[in-house]
């Protein structure tokens, strides 16, 4: 008997910059950011350095529901950082330089800076992390064998991280090639079952190069604490509407991986660990603005017919969730105007890193 395509539930987690209101720095008050949130009714949690803070939504059944959550926790959190100084950016790294490099007060944050060292303090880094709902664990690992080829792509389409510490990183996605440098980052390897995967995990922990589960980074991976598959690839992106095509998609894209093992296996071909290292890299640089890694063949194609051979692949899945047209629009849109990191060069350009600070600004809050 065929299974039917369901709809899972799913939940998104948005790392967010906290920045000087006056000077546009790195601003270090993440915990006061947090504790002015909580008497709003805002839950936000700190991230390794105090420059950030993370949002997360509850269980989440439609993208019109996302769009809502990501709107009220993006206002309400830059009203708190307003209170103590600060603005909030959903901007990838800190646009502006600044020169603190300290890690948040808490055991676990400074015992992974002892470790790690300048790895550990010179971070600030924001991406966005989708969880969406799969049967079970070994269900999950097998998602994530088939996520592969579609990570450059993923990470092409949400890049917002072009300018750091007042220059031009030269890449759309300064974030990705900063947190690559961790040595339990990067593109998940391939899993052939759950012992597979835990051995992958106990290496990483015996060698030290995480010191827990936690610091397991892979772009995919099982949640340590929902029924969920977690794709942790992309960068924040610059509006809650471009999060909210983001995020669709994603879930689509789990749909489409589950359906595809129930038949029996997945639905695409796998990808050699080099070539998708390189395909990442090629999308950190050029973002959509250039080509991309062909996530159905080889070579390279434009940019935007890598990212419509996704939203193809995923067509019935958006179908079955009511999305297709709001996609194709959110998509249009993007290729139209510009993702964040094509934004933040042009006003890079035409007026300087403080207009990239108030453009960011303005994004991160914007209804639309």
């Amino acid at each position: 008997m065929t299974r039917v395509m369901t709809a899972p539930t799913f939940g998104v987690e948005e790392e967010l910059l906290l920045v000087d209101a006056e000077s546009g720095a790195p601003f270090m008050k993440g915990d006061a950011v947090r504790h002015v949130a909580d008497s709003l009714g805002l839950d936000l949690d700190l991230e390794l350095t105090p420059c950030q803070v993370e949002t997360a939504t509850p269980i989440l059944n439609t993208a019109a529901e996302l769009h809502s959550h990501l709107v009220s926790s993006r206002r309400t959190a830059d009203l708190a950082a307003r209170e103590v100084g600060g603005r909030v950016l959903a901007c990838g790294v800190p646009p502006a330089a600044g020169d603190a490099r300290p890690v948040s007060p808490t055991e676990r944050y400074g015992r992974i800076a002892d470790n790690f060292g300048l790895l550990a303090r010179e971070q600030g880094v924001c991406g966005c992390h989708v969880h969406v709902e799969v049967p079970d664990r070994a269900r999950a690992i097998a998602v994530g064998n088939a996520l592969r080829p579609w990570l450059p792509v993923l990470l092409a389409l949400t890049t917002n991280s072009a300018i750091h510490s007042g220059v031009d990183s030269g890449y759309s996605s300064w974030r990705s090639v900063l947190w690559a440098r961790w040595p339990s980052a990067g593109p998940l390897p391939h899993f052939d079952s759950e012992d597979d995967y835990d051995a992958a995990v106990s290496r990483l922990l015996t060698v030290g190069a995480a010191l827990d589960k936690g610091m397991i980074y892979w772009d995919v991976r099982p949640s340590r604490d929902y029924p969920t598959v977690e794709i942790r690839v992309a960068d924040v992106p610059a509006t809650a509407s471009e999060t909210v095509v983001y995020a669709t998609l994603v879930r689509a894209l789990v749909m489409t991986e589950l359906a595809a093992i129930e038949r029996g296996g997945p639905s695409g071909p796998a990808i050699d660990p080099e070539l998708l290292r390189l395909g990442k890299w090629r999308a950190a640089r050029d973002g959509v603005a250039g080509s991309l890694l062909d996530p159905l063949g080889d070579g390279v194609i434009a940019a935007r017919a890598a990212v419509d051979a996704l939203v193809g692949h995923v067509s019935e899945a958006l179908e079955l969730l009511g999305e297709k047209a709001a996609v194709r629009d959110g998509v249009a849109r993007t290729f139209a105007k510009g993702n964040g990191a094509a934004q933040q060069r042009r006003v890079f350009v035409e007026s300087g890193v403080q207009a990239v600070l108030e453009h960011a600004a303005t994004q991160t809050i914007a209804a639309e």
